[in-house]
């Protein structure tokens, strides 16, 4: 018997299967690569909400976690996927400026934004009012990160590819059976996947859709992180990753001729060289209404759990909330409030009523 079955190898999926081996356990990933939002990912991490000017949900913890975790899987696969790089919120007024410093001296913003205004200027962006500098940013290669986990579960026969169907799932009173494999805990890490799962399709997941370019730009000189409206990251070879747009009606990957023309209007309000798109891709992001992850065991079998929800945000939310589900299962550490499922018991007393005859 197994001790993880584990449901999807996204970024929520990797990060409970590395938590997991790291602690000598046993698993199987199940996954049929239909859920991309993870693949198609900026990959940005970054402590603060600029729009906001607010402190992300429990930042310096996660940060700790993170580079924890990937320096450990950099280590494992003998692979680069996390890049230290600064981002820069352009302002457009002394107002904005303002309300920078006035965030920088809130204790729990101070460690994250400089008080040293960036007057650096950039080729083809326009910056009157200079930039701000959040630190302890950077982004994560999350293709690469996932091609290369994929790879080395193939190699040590810990991934099954395959599509999973709740029908084959039947509950032990050691733990779950599906079809010929035996677990003592399953874990839906599924991202959007989620609402065809009739265990915990009752919890609010509701997916956002991204959309981002690659575009080429031989005039853009960027060496940072820029964050407006959009993000600008630096690839190298004139390219660069910009988004992303938000789309809360479409819940389909396709890219869309209205989500290009959002992504265009935007990109030409910061930069002023020409450029071409070599991609436009999209995703749908597994997003909850009250910005917080969906994590825990079934209200009734205790053999299943969730790890979803992660939002925009998994690159910094994936490791410690797969160390905060793991902990909870084999120490039985309760989950934190905010992002235990447990805040939507009413919904699932709702739904069991709704499903009886």
């Amino acid at each position: 018997m197994l001790d993880y079955l584990i449901v999807g190898s996204g970024l929520a999926g990797i990060s409970f299967a590395e938590t997991a081996l790291k602690n000598n356990k046993t698993i199987l990933v199940l996954d049929n690569k239909s859920q991309n939002s993870s693949r198609v990912a900026g990959g940005l991490y970054n402590p603060v909400i600029l729009k906001r000017f607010s402190e992300v949900w429990k930042a310096q913890e996660q940060l700790v976690l993170m580079n924890e975790f990937y320096d450990q899987v950099e280590d494992k696969l003998k692979e680069k996927f996390n890049f230290k790089m600064p981002v820069l919120r352009k302002f457009f007024s002394i107002e904005e400026q303002n309300n920078w410093f006035a965030a920088s001296d809130k204790i729990n913003l101070a460690p994250f934004l400089s008080t040293k205004l960036i007057t650096k200027k950039y080729n083809s962006i326009d910056s009157p009012f200079d930039y701000g500098e959040v630190l302890h940013t950077g982004y994560v290669k999350t293709a690469l990160l996932l091609d290369s986990y994929r790879e080395y579960l193939l190699e040590n026969n810990l991934l099954l590819e395959d599509s999973f169907h709740s029908s084959f799932l039947e509950i032990l009173d050691s733990g779950i059976q599906y079809k010929n494999i035996k677990a003592r805990h399953i874990i839906f890490a599924e991202g959007f996947g989620m609402h065809k799962n009739p265990y915990f399709s009752y919890l609010p997941l509701d997916g956002t859709k991204g959309e981002l370019f690659i575009i080429k730009a031989p005039k853009l000189n960027i060496d940072v992180i820029v964050n407006t409206s959009v993000f600008i990251l630096p690839l190298g070879g004139n390219l660069f990753k910009v988004g992303a747009t938000y789309n809360w009606q479409d819940k389909t990957d396709t890219p869309t001729e209205e989500g290009k023309q959002e992504l265009l209007e935007r990109i030409k309000e910061i930069i002023t060289c020409d450029f071409e798109i070599v991609k436009h891709f999209g995703g749908v992001r597994p997003t909850v209404s009250d910005r917080r992850p969906l994590l825990g065991t079934h209200e009734v079998y205790k053999s299943l759990h969730i790890l979803n929800g992660l939002g925009t945000r998994g690159v910094m939310l994936g490791p410690a909330m797969a160390k905060a589900l793991y902990d909870h299962i084999e120490n039985n550490i309760p989950i934190d409030r905010e992002a235990d499922i447990k805040r939507f018991h009413k919904r699932y007393l709702k739904s069991i009523i709704s499903d009886r005859p």
